[in-house]
């Protein structure tokens, strides 16, 4: 994974988010919010803010609109996961094909994978991921309907808000409140 490029901060329904991208147009990070700007783009130390490429600006229009309310599809987005251990990636690319409103539990993910034994790697893994929301690890729960952990700032309750967001738009879905 080459260091960021560049990085933009971006305002959200969730708050304030970052994006950073390398020269190729890859997204290298993207950070939720955090307790201030800083926190968000520490992330980034070596980038300095920019405008956006035109590819990195649609997947921040694309996270912009996911996190309003709208049922979009961040799949196409490129990412530079080329330092990242194979398992990991492989982990990603299982939670790149959960649809806005859908859920996968780390077993399942596991399942998928090949290795049913291996949910905790899972969760582990999906802590390590440097692009959130791209690689949506929030669309992947505990067994039983229980939300499961979550790394990023704000933790189990800004992984709550995600998903409750995104069942809005998913008929049938049943809330993971309270869990």
């Amino acid at each position: 994974m080459d260091a960021a490029a560049g990085f933009a901060l971006f305002d959200t329904a969730l708050g304030r988010c970052a994006i950073g991208w390398n020269d190729d147009g890859r997204v290298v990070a993207s950070s939720l919010p955090g307790s201030d700007d800083r926190a968000t783009t520490s992330r980034f130390a070596a980038a300095g803010p920019a405008d956006p490429p035109e590819q990195i600006a649609h997947a921040v229009a694309g996270v912009v609109a996911l996190f309003g309310g709208d049922a979009v599809d961040l799949r196409e987005v490129p990412v530079d996961l080329d330092d990242v251990a194979e398992f990991d990636c492989a982990v990603y690319a299982v939670a790149r094909t959960i649809t806005v409103g859908s859920t996968m539990t780390y077993g399942e993910v596991a399942r998928a994978l090949g290795d049913p034994g291996a949910a905790r790697s899972v969760g582990q893994a999906l802590g390590r991921n440097p692009v959130p929301v791209i690689v949506p690890c929030h669309r992947v729960v505990a067994a039983g309907g229980h939300i499961g952990g979550f790394s990023a700032p704000g933790g189990a309750a800004t992984k709550r808000r995600m998903l409750a967001i995104e069942a809005r738009h998913t008929p049938g879905t049943l809330a993971v409140f309270g869990t």
